[in-house]
């Protein structure tokens, strides 16, 4: 059953992106990935790789409720799930599940797929918004409304222009999110960030995991150094920035004391 405020406060398929199972999604997505760079490297056996692999999509056999219950004890879902994990795949495949990990690395990583794919949601409604924002600068190129500074009447301009200008700031949105999107890292660095736990073989086993993910590489580990998430975050707000922007501008012009736009469809009478 959905929440009855959900489509008020987030509405889009960003909302879905983020839940909770997405996140086992995501948690599950990334050890699977990390078991196959492993077994790429010879760190693991294949066969290994691909029990994890198997266990990994299908969460309907694992025990994903006590996982839930766990978390709170360790901190993060990560250990718990590994645990689980393990056991679905048995003793002689549980090398594969974890391989040099911690669990930052981990929830780190599905973070970033999470984000991933809210972005690109998040995407899929600004390019919606910049269609229908170039329809209205087409249609409307020569029609004279009044252009306003704070909010007083100054020279006139038209109605094309002011959805031309949201057209700008929407493609630019987009030019952004994607510049994020792109450069989304992996993360791996094992404890303390030291890779010690990788055989040897760290680095090329980061890389061999943002390889199977799709992911940036990085020549170090983030833990600490927080800037991809700032560099989300960022992004986020220019986005909230630029829709707040139209948004705002169509409600000032739908006053009824100024009534120069109108929106469509069922709407409430105030």
């Amino acid at each position: 059953m959905t929440g009855l405020f959900d489509g008020t406060f987030a509405r889009g398929g960003a909302a879905q992106a983020v839940s909770d199972e997405a996140w086992f999604r995501a948690l599950l997505d990334a050890e699977a990935a990390l078991a196959r760079a492993a077994a790429g490297l010879g760190l693991v056996p294949t066969t290994a790789a691909d029990a994890v692999t198997a266990a990994a999509a299908d969460p309907g056999g694992l025990d994903l409720a006590t996982v839930i219950v766990r978390a709170a004890d360790d901190g993060n879902p990560v250990p718990p799930l590994v645990r689980v994990l393990r056991d679905a795949v048995g003793e002689r495949d549980a090398v594969a599940v974890h391989v040099g990990a911690t669990s930052q690395d981990i929830l780190d990583t599905a973070l970033v797929l999470l984000a991933r794919t809210a972005l690109g949601a998040i995407d899929g409604d600004l390019a919606a918004a910049a269609e229908a924002a170039a329809r209205l600068a087409a249609a409307h190129r020569d029609d004279v409304v009044m252009g306003r500074t704070l909010m007083q009447q100054a020279l006139p301009t038209t109605f094309g222009l002011k959805a031309a200008g949201w057209l700008a700031g929407l493609d630019g949105a987009r030019l952004r999110l994607a510049e994020v999107t792109a450069s989304l890292p992996v993360q791996y660095g094992g404890a303390a960030g030291t890779l010690a736990a990788s055989g040897g073989s760290g680095v090329a086993l980061r890389t061999a995991f943002a390889t199977e993910l799709g992911l940036a590489d990085t020549p170090a580990p983030w833990h600490t150094v927080r800037l991809p998430i700032a560099d989300l975050a960022g992004v986020l707000g220019a986005v909230a920035g630029v829709v707040a922007t139209v948004a705002v501008d169509v409600v000032l012009l739908a006053q009824t004391e100024v009534a120069e736009v109108s929106e469509g469809g069922a709407r409430g009478g105030s």
